[in-house]
């Protein structure tokens, strides 16, 4: 009988610590990225002044992101008032809603929600309504590309709030959608006070109260599908490797007209978004893999010294997310006014570059399809690979192993030319 409650206590112990590990365990859809793990968007707040009942603050949002941009239509933030606050002005930005401000007699509020959600005004906005670092539509770069443009602000006034560092609340349930979802938000953190320092930096000021959240990005959150895929070609082999069959969902016209658009559909106006109707999704023309994006990646020439990769119309930055003991990663992203913004599938949505890079001619070879990438993102998202196996292979007679070669890069995408891609060495057999 000892024996027997031993075991029904150790047995039951196992269940308790099993449900314990599975409770403690981090969701599947908990943000992460191997190649920018430190990456997030930080929102500071920075409360500038008291008013006789509540304060005016400086928000401002900073993408510390790597590679993965807010692009057009721009950001959408959102919280819930830890009170019964309201917003009286705003500058360099606006809430979609005024909300029911009828209880007020008099000045009117510019909202009156519980949970407002804020956007970007428009360039050109007057220059009475800005503030420095807004009025971008919303379009936040990241620091890695374009510093200048990486952090986004406006002025917020809000009223029935506290009006001293023990009385203010902070709000709470941030939302940020870029512009759809994707980000997940912590709390508020009251932080140490911002200092400004004067142009001349012989003085500094400071914010009478300062609190930051950070959201990171979770692509299983941003979409149900992938939304890029990669096709693959090569000089020594007549096999080309098309994007696999469904990689970012299927042509089910039957039961969900609509899924995607030929060049000549007479539907096409009916599913362009107008005024009132924006889905935030792009319409994809119909095709095997029903990607919005197609890389393809060309295994071009060979050369005897180096395997090159010649760069042309891009920017280029090496990524070392093993903390520069592995330099196998690499982003390249489209020159400003020249090939940054691509509008659409056609001649216009269509960037191809011809990369050179030195190679250790020790170790790369062109046997079994290491001439190619193992993983591509695309605005920081992972893209659908053909499996392993169906990768260009080197004939068996073939006396190119063990020589270096030149790549060429052919992108094919309706949007901003971000791309990370991971250059094919024989490092990444255990990646």
């Amino acid at each position: 009988m000892a024996v027997g409650r031993s075991s029904r206590s150790v047995a039951c112990c196992a269940v308790l610590l099993a449900a314990a590990l599975l409770l403690s365990a981090p969701s599947a859809t908990e943000a992460y990225d191997s190649l920018d793990p430190n990456g997030n968007i930080t929102i500071k707040w920075d409360v500038m002044q008291w008013t006789p009942d509540g304060y005016v603050a400086v928000v401002t949002m900073f993408n510390f992101q790597q590679f993965r941009h807010i692009q057009a239509p721009g950001w959408q933030l959102g919280w819930t008032w830890a009170k019964k606050e309201v917003i009286w002005s705003m500058v360099g930005a606006q809430t979609t809603e005024q909300g029911d401000c009828s209880k007020f007699k008099g000045n009117t509020p510019h909202c009156c929600k519980k949970d407002p959600t804020i956007v970007d005004l428009l360039p050109g906005t007057p220059y009475n309504m800005q503030i420095a670092n807004c009025c971008k539509a919303g379009v936040i770069n990241t620091f890695n590309q374009d510093p200048s443009n990486a952090a986004s602000s406006f002025q917020i006034s809000v009223g029935l709030a506290g009006t001293t560092n023990k009385t203010v609340k902070l709000p709470k349930n941030f939302t940020l959608k870029a512009p759809g979802p994707g980000y997940t938000c912590g709390r508020a953190m009251i932080v140490r006070p911002t200092k400004f320092f004067t142009n001349d930096g012989r003085r500094a000021t400071q914010a009478l109260m300062t609190w930051n959240v950070t959201c990171t990005y979770s692509q299983f959150l941003s979409q149900k599908t992938p939304t890029c895929c990669v096709s693959l070609s090569s000089f020594y082999n007549d096999t080309i490797v098309n994007c696999p069959t469904c990689s970012c969902g299927c042509q089910n016209n039957g039961t969900s007209p609509g899924s995607c658009v030929n060049e000549n559909s007479p539907y096409l106006q009916s599913a362009i978004d107008g005024p009132g109707k924006w889905t935030g999704q792009p319409l994809v023309q119909c095709t095997s893999h029903m990607c919005p994006i197609r890389i393809h990646w060309h295994v071009k020439l060979n050369y005897k010294e180096y395997w090159r990769v010649k760069l042309f119309s891009f920017n280029y930055k090496p990524l070392t997310p093993y903390g520069g003991r592995i330099n196998d990663t690499a982003m390249f992203w489209g020159v400003k006014f020249y090939n940054d913004l691509l509008m659409q599938a056609g001649p216009l949505g269509n960037a191809q570059s011809e990369l050179l890079l030195r190679k250790d001619s020790m170790t790369f070879t062109f046997d079994k399809g290491w001439a190619f990438p193992r993983r591509v993102y695309f605005n920081g998202d992972n893209c659908v690979m053909p499996p392993p196996d169906a990768y260009p292979w080197l004939p068996n007679a073939s006396p190119l192993t063990k020589q270096p070669l030149t790549l060429s890069l052919l992108a094919f995408w309706i949007s901003k030319d971000v791309v990370t891609l991971r250059k094919a060495d024989t490092s990444l057999v255990n990646d």
